[in-house]
């Protein structure tokens, strides 16, 4: 008799203990303000170039296919462009120029930190937006498109 006791008040142990379980994790559930985010800042322009979901979850296609038509096509500034996200997403420092990569405020950072993702966008690319080049694209004049086909104007057949 006294195994069988022992046996029921081990049951209804596990019961509760597994009815506590179950009860935080929809308490858990019901309480946003447990879960830590990221919280990125804001870009720059009025709107992104995607809706905020869709740059959230395929931010990483899209600039791989950007890279491919770039890289394989010669196809540049597409719409999500690497320079164009930096431009866009710059953050300022307390000099009031835009931080680099190396800076825990940088916009890449703020989301890449947290979910432990390393990239290596910026072994290659500058993290910070070209100042003079963005000025110059507002302008309409892009520098190195202008010498690269002055180059080929005095090229001869």
């Amino acid at each position: 008799m006294a195994r069988a006791s022992l046996r029921a008040l081990a049951f209804v142990a596990l019961i509760v203990l597994m009815g506590l379980g179950v009860g935080r994790a929809f308490a858990a559930d019901g309480d946003a303000s447990r879960t830590p985010v990221p919280h990125p800042p804001k870009g720059q322009g009025e709107h992104c170039v995607a809706d905020t979901e869709f740059m959230r979850r395929n931010h990483m296609k899209m600039l791989l296919h950007e890279r491919t038509e770039t890289v394989h096509e010669g196809v540049r500034g597409g719409k999500f462009s690497l320079a164009g996200c930096v431009a866009c997403h710059a953050v300022k420092g307390d000099d009031g120029k835009p931080v680099a990569f190396s800076d825990d405020r940088h916009f890449c950072r703020s989301c890449h930190s947290y979910a432990a993702v390393k990239i290596d966008c910026f072994e290659c690319h500058a993290s910070q937006p070209d100042v003079a080049k963005k000025s110059a694209a507002v302008q309409g004049v892009d520098g190195s498109i202008a010498a690269l086909a002055d180059h080929f104007r005095g090229m001869k057949p």
